[in-house]
């Protein structure tokens, strides 16, 4: 593994985010380690928590260490990757297309350290890009909030115009409108993942100007501060993602399209334990269980919309809901 020259620091960019890192500091023969990087927090309630809780819960499957730097600055992705690589992490989880430039330029300088990129299109030997199908993601949001808006308006909000975001948006707008052809969307990207009062002023722009009164978004501690503006309203909700993010007596969040980023971290540990790492990408979808319906607030959601939905999720994966 190419090291740099010096004396490698246990105090990895203390600068640019909050690190945990493991209590042995150099692993026993035989044993594994991950880290992950993230330009928002692991507490956002959103994005962030859940591909941390991914990384902890396929961690604690395979018995692999973990650690994190939250909170870091695009201009230092590229550091804390390096610092990874060089205090011989077997893995790095970068949970995000926004971290790919710096995932070819540090996977190029370590070879023998591995990198899985999520909602990536980058396949090297030692890069796997793990991607949920953002198209159906798009199509179950939309389509719930096409049943449930009585206004006729619902939301997206964005966090950056990257791929995936875009074809979330482009399928959720197509879902709402095979709903029904009448209902309006609205859509606003926030520039940002990690700006909650943004996501709530958003929201309220929102609510006020074109009376959304259903909202999805895929922009992390964004979309909390969203839904902190609907918790202020009556008969204003929310579609959480990609984690299940409500409950059954849920008062704002009505469901969540949740993506099991665990098993698709889990099978690029798998490929790194099996010594068959890189030049794929893994797809998670209906099909294989990686996306599934969460959590229905049985207080917002009757019944009838329940039953009505789920025959729309069985058409979904079946591929006939939207004819192409």
């Amino acid at each position: 593994m190419k090291k740099r020259t010096g004396a490698i620091m246990l105090a990895v960019s203390l600068a640019v985010g909050t690190i945990t890192v493991p209590t042995v500091s150099v692993a026993a023969e035989g044993d594994y380690k991950i880290a992950m990087l993230l330009d928002s927090s692991i507490s956002d309630g959103g994005w962030g928590a859940s591909c941390y809780q991914a990384m902890v819960d396929a961690a604690e499957e395979m018995g692999w260490e973990t650690a994190y730097t939250d909170n870091v600055a695009t201009s230092d992705f590229t550091t804390v990757m390096t610092d990874y690589a060089d205090l011989e992490y077997n893995l790095i989880f970068a949970p995000g297309n926004e971290y790919t430039d710096a995932v070819i330029q540090v996977s190029e300088e370590y070879p023998d350290t591995y990198f899985c990129l999520l909602n990536g299109a980058v396949e090297t030997d030692n890069v796997i890009s793990v991607m949920p199908d953002a198209e159906q993601i798009g199509y179950l949001a939309g389509a719930l909030a096409g049943l449930m808006t009585q206004t006729n308006n619902v939301g997206f909000i964005g966090g950056m115009e990257i791929d995936t975001t875009k074809t979330k948006l482009d399928s959720y707008e197509a879902a709402v409108k095979k709903v029904n052809p009448d209902i309006n969307v609205s859509s606003a990207y926030a520039g940002s993942y990690d700006d909650a009062a943004k996501g709530k002023e958003i929201a309220n722009s929102m609510i006020s100007t074109y009376d959304v009164d259903v909202m999805f978004g895929d922009a992390s501690a964004v979309d909390t501060g969203a839904r902190e503006a609907l918790a202020d309203m009556e008969n204003k909700f929310s579609i959480g993602q990609p984690g299940d993010l409500g409950s059954a007596d849920d008062e704002v969040i009505i469901c969540s399209v949740v993506t099991d980023n665990a098993a698709l971290v889990k099978e690029c540990m798998e490929a790194v334990e099996a010594g068959e790492y890189g030049n794929k990408t893994v797809f998670g979808n209906l099909d294989d269980g990686c996306l599934k319906v969460g959590t229905f607030s049985d207080k917002l959601v009757s019944k009838e919309i329940q039953d009505k939905y789920m025959e729309l999720v069985e058409q979904i994966k079946a591929g006939t809901f939207i004819e192409k």
